[in-house]
């Protein structure tokens, strides 16, 4: 098959891969996180509590584009995912061109195809592959981060020090999309010392002007903090340091099976043995290419794994270094690991159109408790018909909760004309309107087995709710009659949204 063919087929696959993430961005109900960011969107700030701006940014861009609903929150998640496909592609084409040796393969030269096994072994991880579809703070950081490590891989390619710049304001964007992004710029700086062939950039004006955009991007994120107490920063510093050698084992076997089940079996093996070679060849001759990828995996697994010991790493947390091992197993040579390529994209593949289907209308019927994608998505409306029913035999005036994401699931579930409060400290933090209850009754939703709520100058509980799936209960709520005003914790409006159908 010639070049052109192979990319035009390449092309075609990507865009049908798109178009079935679009299907189930659309078809696919919110999960509380989604919602919470779709409360980011419609308060836009340099930053907020939990994360940076940027995924606020890309909610309020896809939704005006494609409405308020399911598929305009999402929109940019899998259009971001075939554009970082492309990147990532030219990046693995960029370090290991045809005629370049393969690694662990003595003399044996790459005949090509770097740059499309290493784009499939990435969208064929499930969780690249639902990160395209789902709409959080690490979309857009995978996205700018592939791109520094393109940007990064054309600078060692052409020598050019222009690049820098799109270096610097890959890396700020990916800051001011999630924290985690500052290992980026930790890798990148160990590149700089420890390859010597790279060490003359440090003279470059062009680094230090890549260095300026980057800090520019991120500025708006700082300064938000610097008027808001440090809110933020204290926030995700305080996850430093914990230490719990007890619960270590549990939290390291937690970490690792969830890291094998997300890139998928096969995959985790080649991008293990791709990240083992960097390192091996950082170490041994500090290569230029390898010890790149070795300083964009090796530090944030240590990080990974050294939060481990004190508490559990969430699975999504290791998304950023999926990008440097895909292109360096893509760098693999020996028969061993070439037979294992196109068998590990077919598995992941495979698994990850079982979960697209089981999150649309399509899916089997499981038993929640092994089913975490009903635990994540399922019920909401069927809970706020609910909420809604007792809020007008109980003439309430208002509908509000303690939990963000079971407030922001609220807001975009309930009719249009119900008032619904957030009721949390985070709140205040937020460019919503503050709301004075005075003596009006309202419904409060908790999580059961919360206890007694606080604050208010009467609660008493009046019921319960669910969410369910195929009428079988994913979790349980308590409903509790309210009044009188939340001394302890402020109250909002949120925005709401409704479906035009109902």
């Amino acid at each position: 098959m010639t070049a052109s063919r192979r990319g035009a087929v390449l092309l075609a696959l990507l865009a049908a891969l798109t178009a079935l993430r679009l299907v189930t961005a659309g078809m696919a109900p919110l999960a509380s996180d989604e919602a919470y960011y779709w409360i980011f969107s419609r308060a836009l700030a340099p930053g907020y509590l939990d994360h940076p701006p940027m995924v606020a940014l890309w909610i309020r861009a896809g939704t005006a584009i494609a409405g308020q609903g399911a598929l305009g929150v999402r929109l940019l998640g899998p259009l971001a995912g075939a554009l970082g496909s492309l990147l990532l592609f030219d990046a693995a084409e960029q370090l290991w061109p045809p005629g370049s040796p393969r690694a662990g393969s003595g003399t044996e030269a790459c005949r090509g195809h770097a740059g499309t096994a290493a784009a499939a072994l990435l969208n064929a991880t499930l969780l690249a592959g639902v990160g395209a579809v789902i709409m959080t703070p690490d979309t857009p950081l995978l996205f700018f981060w592939t791109g520094c490590l393109w940007a990064l891989a054309r600078l060692l390619r052409s020598g050019r020090p222009a690049w820098w710049l799109a270096i610097g304001l890959f890396a700020g964007l990916a800051l001011a999309s999630k924290y985690t992004a500052l290992l980026l710029w930790i890798g990148i700086g160990l590149w700089l010392v420890w390859v010597p062939s790279q060490r003359r950039w440090w003279r470059s004006p062009m680094l230090w002007g890549g260095t300026v955009l980057g800090a520019l991007a991120f500025l708006p994120v700082v300064l938000w903090n610097a008027a808001h107490g440090w809110a933020s920063f204290l926030r995700q510093g305080g996850r430093v340091g914990a230490w719990q050698p007890a619960r270590a084992a549990q939290f390291l076997g937690e970490l690792v099976g969830g890291q094998i089940g997300l890139a998928t079996p096969l995959a985790f093996l080649l991008f293990a043995a791709g990240a083992g070679w960097a390192a091996r060849r950082a170490w041994r001759d500090r290569d230029p290419a390898w010890s790149l990828l070795a300083a964009l995996t090796l530090p944030g697994a240590a990080l990974f794994v050294q939060h481990a010991l004190g508490d559990r790493v969430q699975g999504n947390w290791p998304a950023i270094l999926y990008p440097a091992a895909a292109v360096a197993a893509a760098g693999l040579g020996g028969r061993r690991w070439l037979r294992l390529r196109w068998p590990a994209v077919a598995l992941g593949l495979a698994i990850t159109l079982l979960v697209y289907v089981q999150a649309s209308s399509f899916g089997l019927t499981l038993p929640p408790r092994i089913d975490p994608i009903a635990r994540q998505l399922a019920g909401w409306k069927g809970l706020a018909g609910s909420v809604d029913a007792v809020r007008r035999a109980q003439a309430a005036g208002f509908v509000a909760a303690d939990d963000y994401g079971v407030a922001a699931e609220l807001a975009r579930a309930l009719p249009a004309d119900v008032t619904v409060l957030g009721v949390a400290q985070r709140w205040r933090l937020f460019r919503l309107r503050a709301q004075e209850v005075g003596d009006a009754a309202g419904i409060l939703v908790r999580r059961a087995g919360s206890g007694v709520p606080v604050g208010w100058r009467d609660a008493r509980p009046i019921g319960e709710a669910r969410r369910a799936s195929h009428g079988v209960a994913v979790q349980r709520f308590t409903l509790w009659r309210v009044a009188g005003p939340p001394a302890a914790l402020p109250a909002v409006v949120l925005p709401r949204y409704a479906p035009a159908a109902r």
